[in-house]
């Protein structure tokens, strides 16, 4: 433990402070389900928690549609409050989604879904909600959703409320629509995942505009192992990239091997190295093991002044030129088709 550093600060009030002080790292929950895990009951989120908060991760990511989350982590969080006061943590959740191919973002549902996830995470309040992939439902509905974000905000159940979601041009679209409208206004808040990672570099291009044009005062990256992609063990068959891009990441970690290197460190080193002075990111992990390893990947960035080593960089520029190629920052498709 004694190799790695504290992010930022590990205790102290956060209630208040605004959601520009999320944490540089958030601990997320989408591991928690049964898509990563067969048995997500039995990972150690008490230790994983506690462990997250030791280094000034003082914060985490959930939703109702990773199966158990919200209660995994109410309970861990339950069972921790005495060392862990509630203020002293960020807790960020989302509505909308249900089940894969399941959404309701009716305004009674948002609110029912809110105050559930209140009494599942044991919290009278959440600083951050986000309207869960937003580009599986018509606009206008989505714009229904956050009002009543928007009025759940004035009221202090939440602190901060935004939008999820993998297209980052339709992410931007209704970021831009929200900014003038009456009741709804700028976002706080936007996540984006797998758009910031050793394969994909879209994010760069709009996270100016987020800010810039469409007020929103944070963006976060997420899922910097692309869902799997970005890995030495096979991706995920739910994965919904193309069969040539499954088959490019695997030569990435054969690549990776061959150069006495792991390719989803390596890719995580290389997400912090380009977002960390920019958001937070979302770190999906499954061990105290695994986080242990990302925050000493955070910690190698942070003491190069938050650039990779020269074979790292090495590395990076080898799989995304010669490797990668052409299929950089290749998408896949997500969400309904959009008129607009």
């Amino acid at each position: 433990m004694d190799s790695l550093k504290p992010i930022g600060p590990t205790q102290g009030l956060v209630r208040g402070l605004g959601v520009e002080n999320l944490p540089k790292l958030i601990l997320g929950g989408a591991t928690l389900n049964t898509q990563y895990n067969d048995d997500p009951a039995s990972l150690p989120v008490v230790d994983m928690i506690r462990f997250a908060m030791q280094f000034g991760v003082r914060a985490i990511d959930t939703s109702p549609y990773y199966g158990d989350s919200e209660v995994l982590y109410g309970a861990a969080l339950e069972s921790l409050k005495e060392e862990l006061p509630r203020e002293n943590y960020f807790i960020c959740t989302k509505v909308g989604r249900i089940r894969l191919e399941e959404f309701d973002y009716s305004r009674s549902h948002i609110h029912f879904s809110v105050l559930r996830s209140c009494e599942r995470l044991k919290t009278k309040y959440l600083d951050v909600v986000f309207l869960h992939d937003v580009e599986f439902v018509e606009t206008e509905q989505v714009l229904e959703a956050l009002q009543e974000l928007r009025k759940l905000r004035d009221e202090g159940v939440i602190l901060n409320f935004g939008i999820s979601g993998y297209p980052v041009d339709f992410l931007l679209n209704i970021a831009l629509k929200c900014k003038t409208h009456p009741q709804i206004g700028a976002l706080d808040v936007v996540l984006s995942y797998a758009n910031l990672n050793l394969q994909n570099r879209t994010l760069h291009e709009y996270a100016p505009r987020f800010r810039e044009e469409a007020g929103v005062k944070v963006v976060e990256n997420g899922s910097i192992l692309s869902m799997s992609l970005l890995r030495s063990q096979e991706t995920k068959a739910f994965h919904p990239c193309s069969a040539e891009l499954r088959k490019l990441s695997n030569e990435a970690a054969q690549y990776a091997a061959s150069q006495g290197e792991d390719l989803a460190s390596l890719a995580t080193r290389y997400a912090f190295s380009e977002w960390a002075d920019k958001g937070p990111t979302v770190l999906g992990v499954s061990s105290v093991a695994e986080l242990r390893v990302a925050l000493e990947s955070y910690t190698i960035v942070a003491d190069n002044q938050g650039k990779l080593s020269e074979k790292d960089a090495r590395l990076a520029n080898e799989i995304q030129s010669q490797i990668f190629g052409a299929h950089m920052n290749e998408t896949w498709s997500s969400g309904i088709d959009h008129e607009e």
